[in-house]
């Protein structure tokens, strides 16, 4: 199903997400993305058949997951990184990418076995969550699984993570240095936020379409949002998931469609 393992893990560990995050020199940083992805992989199963992932970025989660899908289709809103993970990850036969809109496509609905959409719905504005969470909706087979994850912002993990990346930052790492500061009365909303959005978010376009940073994201808020669309079984936290979120990094909602 996969290429051979060596050559796999070298495909695996060229992708600019996984060299920016599992790769990175913090070993906070690293640790927090690799239990992200371990409890993503226990989530789907040891043998979850059919796999989408939407908003797959660099295809990271799908090579890890390779060597137990029946197949695993990557989608993301960049046709470039679509075309980059189709080349670099050429050995892996059962997978496939695709950019989100061809999934409109007939033969894309209730296809699924588990569709997975992790770090994605953050950054997206308010018409295009209810767009995505429709889409995983409709994708997934009836009686299929959606798990879905974004990240902690809010409560005592805002204070951890605003130390990290400001540490991040110092030494030069990644993108963190360019991550957007907050005032006072604005770093108080988000430590103790509640079902409510806190404050406004930006919003950026750099040429394309628009999208939120992590800026003011409030995790309970999104939540509320995928109970729309979806039935939510059970809600997990990485990592230390045993805390409830208040010392963890992501969010994750376990899912069945409505129908």
């Amino acid at each position: 199903m996969s290429r051979e393992p060596d050559a796999g893990r070298a495909a695996l560990e060229q992708g600019h997400y996984y060299r920016k995050q599992l790769g990175c020199n913090s070993t906070v940083i690293a640790w927090t993305h690799r239990a992200r992805f371990e409890v993503g992989l226990g989530l789907i199963g040891a043998a979850p058949g059919r796999l989408l992932d939407y908003g797959c970025g660099d295809g990271t989660f799908l090579a890890m997951a390779a060597d137990r899908l029946e197949l695993g289709w990557g989608a993301d809103i960049a046709a470039e990184q679509v075309d980059e993970a189709r080349r670099r990850l050429a050995g892996f036969t059962n997978l496939h990418f695709s950019t989100i809109a061809e999934l409109s496509a007939p033969s894309h609905a209730s296809t699924y076995d588990v569709v997975t959409c992790m770090e994605t719905l953050e950054h997206c504005t308010d018409d295009v969550v209810q767009i995505v969470l429709g889409d995983l909706a409709r994708l997934v087979k009836p009686g299929g699984r959606v798990v879905i994850s974004v990240p902690i912002e809010t409560g005592p993990t805002f204070l951890l993570k605003l130390l990290v990346r400001k540490a991040a930052a110092w030494r030069g790492l990644s993108d963190y240095r360019y991550y957007e500061s907050y005032s006072a009365a604005n770093a108080l909303r988000m430590i103790f936020a509640g079902r409510g959005r806190p404050f406004p978010r930006p919003v950026y376009t750099d040429g394309g379409s628009p999208y939120h940073s992590h800026y003011g994201f409030n995790w309970k808020v999104l939540r509320e949002k995928v109970r729309e669309h979806l039935q939510i079984e059970a809600t997990h936290f990485s990592p230390l998931g045993f805390s409830r979120g208040l010392a963890s990094s992501q969010a994750w909602f376990v899912c069945r469609p409505l129908r």
